[in-house]
């Protein structure tokens, strides 16, 4: 008979409210319907990228659409809310933003 770990126990330190009321309750009323749309069909990622911080981009089947990098200061409400601006950018002037790589130079 094989000996068998037993798992390891975490202490979670963050929890997210249920009620989620307030002041800043401005998730119940936020629309994104460009990035709704797209993840029928597509993606969005948001997180940590060293040396850059947090990013987020979006993706159809055939190109990345918009790479932003949250600005200091900026809340995730306002990142979110520049990707669904961007990604409608990207379709309908064919504006694609890139603030992770830089620009090449000729």
């Amino acid at each position: 008979m094989e000996h068998q770990r037993k798992p390891a126990v975490r202490n979670r330190t963050r929890r997210i409210k249920k009620n989620g009321g307030g002041k800043n309750a401005t998730i119940d009323s936020l629309a994104l319907p460009n990035i709704a749309q797209l993840i029928a069909y597509g993606d969005i990622t948001v997180g940590q990228q060293r040396p850059i911080g947090c990013i987020a981009t979006a993706c159809d089947e055939d190109q990345c659409l918009a790479m932003l990098a949250r600005r200091k200061g900026e809340s995730f409400l306002q990142l979110l809310t520049r990707l669904d601006k961007a990604i409608a950018q990207a379709y309908e002037e064919n504006i694609y933003t890139d603030e992770i790589n830089p620009p090449i130079r000729p």
